[in-house]
């Protein structure tokens, strides 16, 4: 168990104490009742009626009021709908006091947009992207990675401190993104690895068990590996012995890969493994829906297995 947060919400040390977040999907929503269960007025606000079933009194962005908030948390999964609700409802109704905190995984020129059309405005804005998945964002252990100006940081820290274990702050508008990006690379060329060997140990007849207990406790272990082992039974908590149920959806791993890909493009690095594991997932999301969790990437594994093992 973590220890509790540095800052007691509504107190003199945190004046953030109307919290509005836009976005009730699988981190929104338990961020939204953590911050209620630790003495926030929190109002939840989605387009979706059954993101808003999953918190009680949410609604839709037209009915939202956010004048009286201190604070505004968007958690959307992508770059436009960020824009579309800073646009159309946040910059023009919020008070200029809010303090404006993207923890959505986006690509860096839109926050880097936001940023700036909220400072022109009078607003203090970050982006604050998140990792560690529904059960840290319900926890309060998220990690989040900041990118913005040191005061407005300063400003959303107590709420931060709340959400999560780990705070980092990169530097200017838009480094936040660009640390997910980097994260999120690694990620998935390590999910890549995971699921590959899961596949080949099968396919030579390792007993999975002991194949993870191996892994587990030698150069190989990780977190995907501890939270998202591929083989149904042998980790009783991770989605694939839950039905591959997310989790963590394999067509937001497809998005997060891409943006990593134009992020390497726009600074000219070259990836060719981050390449790669954007490329396999997005293919096989598209194929799929990407509607189950990321590591049911495993079970695409298997098939190319069965059709190129009878050749």
């Amino acid at each position: 168990m973590m220890p509790g947060p540095s800052f007691v919400a509504g107190s003199d040390m945190d004046p953030l104490k109307h919290i509005a977040i836009i976005g009730l999907g699988a981190m929104g929503a338990p961020m939204a009742l953590h911050l209620s269960r630790s003495g926030y007025e929190v109002t939840g606000v989605d387009l979706d009626p059954g993101a808003r079933d999953r918190f009680s009194g949410a609604v839709t962005p037209q009915q939202a009021d956010f004048s009286g908030v201190d604070a505004v948390v968007t958690m959307l999964p992508e770059g436009p709908q960020v824009m579309d609700v800073y646009q159309g409802a946040i910059l023009s109704n919020a008070h200029s006091g809010a303090v404006l905190i993207d923890c959505s995984t986006i690509d860096l020129e839109t926050a880097r947009t936001l940023n700036k059309l909220a400072v022109e405005k009078g607003f203090a804005q970050i982006d604050a992207p998140v990792s560690g998945g529904p059960e840290a964002a319900g926890a309060g252990e998220l990690s989040f990675m900041v990118g913005g100006d040191a005061d407005h940081v300063s400003l959303a820290r107590p709420l931060l401190e709340n959400l999560g274990k780990k705070t980092t702050h990169f530097g200017a508008a838009g480094s936040g993104q660009a640390a997910k990006a980097c994260h999120n690379m690694i990620c998935g060329i390590t999910a890549m690895a995971v699921f590959e060997g899961f596949a080949l140990a099968e396919a030579l007849k390792l007993d999975a068990d002991q194949f993870y207990e191996l892994c587990a406790g030698a150069a190989a272990q990780s977190w995907t590996l501890e939270n998202r082992c591929p083989i149904p039974g042998v980790v009783p908590a991770a989605p694939s012995s839950n039905g591959y149920a997310p989790g963590f959806a394999a067509r937001l791993m497809a998005k997060d890969l891409r943006l990593a890909q134009a992020a390497a493009q726009m600074s000219g690095q070259v990836t060719p493994f981050g390449a790669e594991a954007a490329r396999a997932f997005t293919r096989f999301a598209e194929a799929t829906g990407g509607d189950l969790d990321f590591s049911s990437y495993f079970t695409a594994l298997k098939q190319q297995t069965k059709t190129t093992g009878t050749d």
